[in-house]
């Protein structure tokens, strides 16, 4: 079962996200990096912000992160996540990925108990149609 109720809409990959998604698909948490000089970014874009290569690689990320900034979710932005009230939605950052922050939720957690610098470990949210997103938990 999804976090999110079935209702929610769907994310629409895009040309510059489509290798992004398709590891999601794989349950694989990749980060775009310049196929030259090796620079991260996120989210993807389609030319390297350091050299200006259009190279693209992907860089699977380590499972366990760190939160960097997190917000409690009290009001609804959509009417699909009424149910889900009170959420988690952080930006979580990567051991050995410099600069790259995810936007995410935190699940299985007391809102009073969210700290920054707080360890959360992946788990894979199947939202349908063979789409994954990536949610955390507590460590």
């Amino acid at each position: 079962m999804s976090f999110f109720p079935a209702d929610m809409p769907r994310p629409e990959p895009n040309y510059d996200d489509e290798g992004f998604w398709k590891n999601y698909a794989e349950k694989r948490l990749c980060f775009q990096a310049c196929g030259d000089c090796g620079a991260l970014r996120h989210p993807p874009t389609p030319i390297c912000h350091a050299c200006h290569s259009v190279e693209v690689t992907w860089l699977e990320a380590p499972s366990t992160g760190t939160i960097y900034s997190y917000n409690v979710v009290h009001h609804a932005g959509h009417t699909a996540v009424e149910s889900a009230l009170p959420y988690v939605g952080a930006l979580v950052e990567f051991e050995g990925f410099p600069g790259v922050r995810l936007v995410t939720n935190v699940t299985d957690v007391d809102p009073a108990a969210m700290q920054i610098g707080m360890r959360v470990n992946l788990w894979w949210d199947d939202i349908g149609e063979g789409m994954f997103i990536p949610r955390f938990k507590p460590a």
